[in-house]
């Protein structure tokens, strides 16, 4: 299927989904009840989706919702996040905003502050805004190769000097069945742009249909499937390898359906929701620090290589220290902090080599301390 056809087939299917509902777009999702009361019906009727992320924001999160639509998710996430949050959907179908844009000053009134916003673009070029675009390319006077070059000039210079999406400057990316929709040649982009927006520290949550085998070409090249959410799926595992190849780490199914949501050929589609983290770049410090895996399994060994072992103190950076006491991994590790403290700025490289860390690296070489005796009625 053409370029042309991949768009034709996902705008129009999408803009009559707009006016008039679709369930051959949508497979079953149970939301929060309470948060669905403050949107209006006609956004409820008009959403398409196979997952729910909401779950993963945060109040007091900057929100970015990709391939936004009828705004369901937006109005969801504004309610989590609170009047000290924002969010901020896109889409580039200009009937799906329209529906989006319709009832925002409605919804804020209902739930007390005005914190949702919509910008027009496409999710693999968070940089361009197309209605900012659109209103300046009415200046263009150049004819043939010059208007063509100034367009492309005048696309670099909104991308870099106000951009729709500015680098490190979202919590958390939430999507909901939109990402398999985009091109093949696209998804490295795509991928690289959900990289480029989100914080350090930040994470993703993307809901999307995945498959349990690759998909044919012929089926690739069918504009019903593929509008339909399902010729365009990742297969699973590869879907998790994409956020790995951009830089994301801990990424992991936060949901998988054990039902297909549709079998084709033979070839099953079921939905996932999966998350994944910024802020595994940075120096590799040595402070003495070490974790202690608990378990349950024997071993196991994170996106960086290292090797833990059940119960074995394990040498570790200062950065992957910090990193496995947050989400996803702090349930999994127990911190051992060393009694002397390194200061980062006299902090050496961190020796990669390294796998177990000896107590008294922790502790001190000199560490000569009997804090409870026998007869000490304390200790008991």
């Amino acid at each position: 299927m053409s370029t042309l056809n991949f768009e034709n087939a996902v705008a129009d299917r999408y803009s009559k989904a707009a006016e008039e509902r679709e369930p051959a777009l949508c497979c079953p999702v149970q939301y929060n009840q309470n948060l669905l009361k403050a949107i209006p019906d006609e956004i409820i009727e008009r959403d398409y989706g196979c997952g729910d992320p909401s779950p993963f924001v945060k109040p007091g999160d900057t929100v970015l919702d990709l391939g936004s639509g009828g705004g369901k998710l937006c109005y969801i996430a504004a309610q989590v996040v609170g009047a000290e949050g924002k969010v901020i959907g896109i889409d580039c179908n200009q009937e799906m905003l329209a529906l989006a844009r319709k009832y925002q000053e409605q919804v804020g009134e209902t739930i007390g502050y005005a914190n949702v916003e919509f910008r027009c673009g496409i999710i693999q070029n968070l940089a361009l805004d197309l209605e900012l675009y659109h209103r300046e390319i009415q200046s263009i006077e150049a004819t043939g190769v010059n208007n063509i070059l100034d367009r492309r000039r005048l696309e670099q210079r909104l991308s870099q000097e106000q951009p729709m999406i500015a680098n490190d400057s979202v919590d958390c990316v939430v999507s909901n069945c939109v990402l398999n929709l985009v091109q093949p040649q696209d998804r490295t982009q795509l991928f690289s742009e959900l990289y480029r927006v989100v914080k350090q520290g930040g994470r993703v949550a993307i809901s999307d249909i995945v498959s349990d085998e690759d998909v044919p070409e012929h089926m690739k090249n069918n504009p019903e499937l593929w509008s339909g959410c399902i010729s365009g799926a990742w297969r699973e595992d590869e879907f998790l390898a994409e956020f790995e190849r951009a830089g994301f780490y801990g990424m992991h199914f936060a949901k998988r359906e054990s039902r297909p949501w549709q079998t084709v050929e033979g070839i099953e589609f079921r939905s996932v929701t999966v998350l994944a983290y910024k802020g595994n770049d940075g120096p590799c410090l040595e402070r003495n620090q070490a974790v202690i895996y608990r378990g349950p399994f024997q071993t196991i060994k994170d996106d960086d290589g290292h090797l833990y072992i059940r119960g074995q103190p394990t040498a570790v950076c200062d950065k992957t220290f910090q990193q496995l006491q947050k989400e996803p991994y702090r349930e999994s590790f127990l911190p051992v902090e060393p009694y002397g403290t390194i200061p980062v700025a006299d902090a050496q490289e961190f020796d990669r080599k390294r796998r177990t860390r000896h107590p008294r690296e922790s502790k001190g070489l000199d560490y000569d301390l009997t804090q409870c005796k026998p007869d000490n009625d304390a200790c008991c």
